[in-house]
């Protein structure tokens, strides 16, 4: 019996058509359970000739999974298989997204009002006076989704078309929790100069910018720039969301094993741009021994040809420059996140940990490690999947730091900002009702982007970069 988990991220609808005699679907719901897959829906289409037609929907594990199943029951004596459908796929057919008008165009005024000739006496106001095409367009309220394809997901350099999916599932999310107006924008370049002028000769179309899968070292040279250039805010929410989640799931998960963040040893598994901006938000809360691990163990000072960011690492981690394996840094460790790829933690590392583990695994769409190797060891887990409890989801974040930047037309979002929101996020749950696999507020929750777009603004205001 496998230990992993079925999901709908690999869930799929067959049209089936069963002989019309007693115990035939019985039979197909068997087989399913036979195979460990997850029935759900059934549903009766039509009957025709001899034979009942029926949708049945199945949860997998993956898309072998899948497949075995829908193999084994084409094997049944008197059920015709004609359709497998892949759910998901389905979901993305034609894209995700769509522009609508905010008022109709059905007469010769709303015409004459909306394009020309009326449009050209707003063009000259923003002509004379730049700053009114923020309240004259949609710019107010407009964020460009801006990805070069180079580290999607946990699929790594997959190039700008594939990219495309995640861009418009953000720009999905931006929507439909913040009411933020997002466009995806894949680049077919990786060139960081060609990045920087794209986005700087767009960036009067809109409010803010948000950076999404652009590989490390790059990014972070990418995002400096931009912010040096641009007057709206930059933001690679890879980093920097990823970042403000975590540190809201730290707060909480503390209160419930009784640490403080200064007493902790830290394990961070990954050294790209997630990497980098939990440990500056966890050095900048007061976390004081902070170990990265890369595919070659320890980052320490020790170390020679490390690149810009890993050099950083070395002389802003690991105080004791310790060097070792990833084992090695997970004994007597309190926290380990990992932000790296699938299955590079072992069992073994945690457990090696100190009483009550805490650990967060947040590879996409694969963990580090499956949380049910760990069930029993660790007091805390947290992945980056909605299909298990304390999703670290950058939904709790991006849509309201983004809300609040524009809402107070920001210039930047800054470090007090996103503290601001890791706090919001945090402080969502009482403190009465935190539990194990309750330590991050659902991601359905639209409260949290309300009071995350609050919290965001007034830090916006009083660090002194807001200008509304």
């Amino acid at each position: 019996m496998s230990d992993i988990k079925t999901s709908v991220s690999y869930s799929f609808t067959m049209r089936l058509y069963i002989k019309n005699k007693p115990g035939m679907l019985a039979k197909v719901l068997n087989t399913i359970a036979d195979k460990e897959g997850d029935p759900g829906a059934v549903d009766v289409v039509k009957v025709e000739g001899d034979y009942k037609v029926r949708d049945l929907t199945v949860s997998a594990r993956d898309e072998n999974h899948a497949s075995e199943i829908a193999n084994e029951i084409k094997k049944i004596e008197g059920i015709k298989v004609r359709n497998v459908s892949d759910r998901v796929f389905l979901m993305h057919l034609g894209g995700k997204i769509k522009i609508e008008n905010k008022m109709p165009v059905d007469t010769r005024d709303a015409l004459s009002m909306a394009y020309t000739p009326g449009v050209g006496r707003v063009c000259q106001a923003i002509a004379k006076d730049k700053e009114k095409a923020h309240t004259l367009t949609i710019k107010q309220n407009s964020v460009a989704v801006v990805s070069d394809g180079s580290a999607v997901l946990g699929l790594g350099n997959i190039g700008p078309e594939a990219a495309m999916p995640v861009m418009e599932g953000k720009a999905m999310l931006f929507k439909e929790f913040g009411d933020v107006d997002a466009y995806p924008i894949c680049l077919d370049t990786q060139d960081v100069d060609e990045i920087v002028k794209a986005v700087e000769w767009m960036s009067p179309g809109f409010g803010g910018i948000n950076l999404e899968d652009i590989s490390a070292p790059r990014c972070f040279e990418i995002e400096n720039r931009l912010k040096e250039k641009l007057d709206i805010p930059v933001f690679h929410d890879d980093q920097h969301g990823t970042a403000v989640v975590v540190m809201a799931a730290t707060i909480n998960s503390l209160k419930l094993v009784k640490k403080k963040l200064e007493d902790l040893r830290i394990v961070v598994v990954g050294a790209g741009a997630a990497g980098v901006a939990i440990i500056k938000i966890l050095n900048d809360a007061g976390a004081q021994n902070i170990l990265c691990c890369d595919s070659t163990g320890i980052i320490s000072e020790n170390r020679e040809g490390l690149n810009d960011s890993k050099q950083w690492l070395a002389e802003n981690t690991n105080p004791d420059n310790e060097d070792g394996s990833l084992q090695e840094a997970c004994t007597d460790s309190d926290l380990l996140i990992g932000v790296s790829g699938a299955d590079v933690i072992p069992v073994e590392a945690v457990e090696k940990m100190a009483k009550d583990p805490i650990v967060f695994a947040l590879a996409n769409p694969d963990p580090e490690i499956r949380p049910e190797k760990i069930e029993s060891i660790a007091r805390i887990i947290a992945t980056g999947r909605s299909d298990y409890p304390n999703q670290i989801n950058n939904v709790l974040a991006f849509p309201g730091i983004f809300r609040g930047a524009l809402d107070a037309r920001a210039s930047d979002i800054n470090e007090e900002m996103k503290l601001a929101a890791a706090k919001a996020i945090a402080e969502q749950i009482d403190e009465e009702d935190l539990g194990e696999e309750y330590i991050v507020p659902s991601v359905f929750n639209k409260q949290v982007a309300n009071r995350v777009a609050k919290a965001v603004k007034k830090a916006a205001k009083d660090s002194g970069v807001a200008r509304k």
